[in-house]
């Protein structure tokens, strides 16, 4: 039995790649002999008008062939990826995760993105709402035990976790807890544990982290947190201070997460604010392994309904702002499958993050549901990445597409 709804995502699309893998990416197999298909296409944002575009000549692919000694195939195309100081099977993580009801699949998401070695990011306020160690109930599980699942099933050599921080774990100090927790000692000396400082994300760009609970948690969290109490006798709104930036004040946090935790990888979550490629620039020179732009099309747990349609810059707007110049810069925002994830690598980033759709599939499936998914996925990019005569994922540029006329 299933409670997760996704609005503006293809649900129904994601459910079924959970389900059936890499058979879902193509038409329904008992229409196989029977039906006959042609272009068709979807409604949504500026990147999913993009259309990759295919050259007729392909000097790439000549020079694969020479190496191979035969003729290439889609499935040679490389999608081992770096990204923020950890390596990958695949140019994806797992976005970060927060403290609302709807992260509950976050144990389940925790191990399945530990077996396959894909970077995932655990959100702030976890440990504030859940407790650093506490078990709490199946929605409510404390920030140790997300990282415990995740590092159990983690392979040797691939994958890395990232804990966020907000104004308030800043208060719970977190990262200190975290940094000296002997059930981080393996992620710590393998390279493989990151801190991420939140500057915001892209559904509430300018808020923080926006969560209903009860009466009885809200009179314990005032003075920690704004409450907002929007009917009388119902749950209340637990707001999140959004922190305080300058460029100054910045760059000097940034430099402070680099000095005080010298063996974890540090990256930075921007929200799609107007000044995003300065605020880049000045992570990625002040020492931030990997950058995240979160476009206005990235999902929530909570939002005012005004927010989600008419603030923050959509994401193919962030990346014509950003410009990554060799650094590490991750891109999330309504990516569910390969075809978008392609489009991004050609517009900059070198991963993509998963949200809603990794929850989706965990919803589907706790076990299985974003193996699945991410089957999918691989699938679909390395056809895409073939068919422009590329044989690695980060070998795609702005070339390879094309956009309509506005």
């Amino acid at each position: 039995m299933t409670y997760l709804t996704a609005p503006g995502l293809p649900e129904d699309a994601i459910r079924a790649r959970a389900r059936d893998g890499s058979a879902a990416v193509f038409p329904p197999l008992d229409s196989y002999g029977t039906a006959v298909f042609g272009g068709t296409r979807e409604q949504g944002d500026e990147i999913d008008a993009l259309r990759l575009a295919p050259p007729v000549f392909m000097p790439g692919r000549l020079a694969q062939l020479i190496e191979l000694g035969r003729e290439p195939l889609y499935s040679d195309v490389r999608l081992t990826t770096g990204l923020g100081g950890f390596d990958a099977p695949l140019p994806v993580y797992v976005s970060a995760l927060g403290s609302t009801r709807v992260a509950g699949t976050g144990l389940a998401l925790s191990r399945q993105a530990g077996r396959l070695g894909i970077p995932m990011v655990i959100g702030e306020n976890v440990a504030p709402m859940n407790g650093f160690r506490s078990s709490g109930d199946d929605h409510r599980k404390g920030l140790l035990e997300r990282i415990l699942a995740y590092c159990e099933e983690l392979p040797d050599g691939v994958g890395g976790l990232c804990v966020q921080q907000s104004t308030e774990d800043a208060d719970s100090e977190v990262w200190n807890h975290v940094y000296s927790d002997s059930a981080v000692s393996g992620l710590l000396a393998s390279g493989r544990l990151g801190f991420e400082m939140k500057v915001g994300q892209g559904a509430k760009p300018g808020l923080g982290g926006l969560t209903m609970v009860s009466e009885a948690v809200a009179a314990d969290l005032e003075g920690q947190y704004a409450v907002e109490r929007l009917t009388d006798g119902g749950a209340v709104l637990r707001c999140s201070s959004p922190g305080t930036f300058t460029d100054e004040i910045f760059r000097r946090q940034i430099q402070l997460m680099r000095n005080n935790y010298p063996r974890a990888r540090c990256w930075v979550k921007l929200f799609p604010g107007r000044d995003v490629g300065h605020a880049a620039d000045i992570a990625w020179d002040s020492g931030a392994h990997a950058v995240t732009v979160d476009g206005a099309e990235g999902g929530t747990g909570w939002a005012p309904t005004g927010f989600l349609g008419h603030v923050g810059l959509p994401l193919a707007e962030c990346l014509r702002r950003v410009v990554p110049a060799g650094r590490t810069l991750l891109a999330s925002g309504r990516v569910w499958d390969g075809i978008r994830a392609v489009k991004l690598l050609a517009l900059g980033a070198r991963a993509v993050g998963l949200g809603r759709a990794a929850l989706v599939a965990a919803d589907e499936d706790p076990v299985h549901g974003l193996e699945r998914l991410l089957d999918a996925m691989a699938l679909e990019m390395r056809m895409a990445v073939s068919s422009l005569g590329r044989y690695a994922a980060d070998e795609t540029g702005p070339e390879d597409l094309w956009r309509p006329e506005s």
